[in-house]
């Protein structure tokens, strides 16, 4: 096949593949956001995945936000989020709005790959009927569709798309066979390709879910070792001595994807007429974190006498995770809002983040420093600058340091996760 690949969607996941390809095929990287567009055509890329020498070597990628720039491609590739609304049901508009955006540009023998995390069934049961009724064309007859699960990993500088393994699969044989020759040709890891479309989805779902009911179950143990008054953190060091431990720790789960994913799973097994209890056991037990962060510091300060209407708290970090600027999700705004509904003070530093974002999306206004004196100090995210921090000083004026990553030395902290 002669790849003519277009990319609908240029954020963490659609960026990075959209390099890759363009350093072999022609490609079009389409977004709808126009000032993306024109920021990565001047170089800058806000997300940090990729830098202004990759995109100059990527010699045949082209940006567009203009849809009809996609009339040339043969090859297209959907990297939209699939979120989830406020009632935890999984959102499929970008979804959909991406798939009636293709349609009416498709041509006989056209390929369309979906890569957003789905519930099994989805590509064939939500999008095809929406290629197929925009474009009038036939589903496996004039076009064909694929699903290449993403396994991106925002902030990751090790784990990159061409050292990835790459699930992939198609509509029929020789079409999975031409998805997965494409992904083969820049993915060095190597490509794993499935015998359906379904048996992908339900793969990459999966996979975040699993990780969200181990997360789960030590932050649970987290709960009940601070009723014991152990160190949860020292008896997970001493059971990873044992060769088949898995070696998780507590934490806040959010972001685009584990804490998301789950949903997708769970509605499509209800719809099925089977109720998990494991996967949303795991949800609700992750989802309280940040508020039993934010009880565990006010009982300190209650102990230490210095609850009151002038208490000063500055939580550092509030992107998702470490060295990375998304905030997508973020579960840091669960202790943002607990300590907050008790009256106290808050600020909130993070070099990371996008300070515009913060404000439009959660009301916050970010300091620009993490110079002040604080009756508490909590590292919620473990980014880089924050851990190269003098954490001696800051133990010196501070009441009180709580280390959300347990990253610091336990000497310097009054509590950790």
């Amino acid at each position: 096949m002669n790849y003519k690949v277009g990319i609908i969607g240029l954020g963490y996941v659609g960026l990075p593949l959209a390099v890759e390809s363009g350093k072999l095929y022609p490609t079009i990287g389409f977004d709808i956001n126009k000032k993306r567009i024109d920021e990565l055509e001047s170089g800058i890329d806000r997300t940090l995945e990729i830098t202004k020498n990759e995109l100059e070597l990527s010699e045949n990628l082209k940006f567009s936000s203009v849809a009809q720039d996609l009339q040339s491609c043969n090859f297209f590739i959907v990297t939209v989020p699939t979120p989830i609304d406020e009632n935890k049901n999984p959102d499929l508009e970008p979804l959909k709005n991406a798939s009636k955006l293709i349609a009416p540009l498709l041509s006989g023998g056209d390929i369309v790959v979906y890569e957003s995390t789905v519930f099994p069934g989805c590509t064939e049961e939500v999008c095809v009927p929406i290629l197929e009724q925009e474009s009038g064309l036939k589903y496996n007859k004039e076009f064909y569709c694929g699903y290449s699960p993403e396994r991106i990993n925002p902030g990751d500088k090790k784990h990159r798309i061409t050292n990835i393994l790459k699930v992939t699969s198609g509509s029929n044989s020789k079409v999975a066979d031409k998805i997965d020759k494409f992904y083969k040709s820049f993915i060095t890891a190597g490509t794993h390709k499935t015998s359906s479309i379904k048996v992908a989805e339900a793969a990459k779902v999966i996979e975040n879910s699993q990780r969200d009911i181990n997360i789960a179950f030590v932050n649970e143990l987290a709960l009940i070792f601070d009723r014991l008054g152990v160190d949860t953190n020292e008896v997970l060091e001493a059971a990873g001595t044992k060769w088949n431990f898995l070696p998780f720790r507590p934490g806040l789960v959010g972001g685009h994807c584990i804490s998301v994913d789950p949903f997708y799973l769970t509605q499509k097994a209800e719809s099925v007429g089977y109720h998990p209890q494991i996967i949303l056991s795991g949800r609700k037990i992750n989802d309280q974190m940040g508020q039993y962060v934010a009880q565990r510091i006010i009982k300190m300060l209650g102990q230490k006498k210095r609850l009151s209407n002038d208490t000063k708290v500055l939580i550092l970090g509030f992107t998702f995770k470490e060295n990375c600027p998304d905030t997508r999700n973020t579960r840091v705004i669960d202790i943002h809002k607990e300590l907050n509904s008790y009256g106290i003070n808050i600020d909130v530093y993070d070099p990371r983040a996008d300070a515009i974002q913060v404000v439009e999306e959660h009301g916050i206004q970010l300091k620009e420093s993490a110079a002040g004196t604080y009756d508490a100090v909590i590292l919620a995210v473990s980014h880089t600058e924050f851990l190269e921090m003098n954490w001696k000083a800051i133990r010196k004026k501070t009441t009180i340091i709580y280390d959300v990553k347990s990253v610091l030395p336990k000497e310097l902290v009054d509590g950790r996760l």
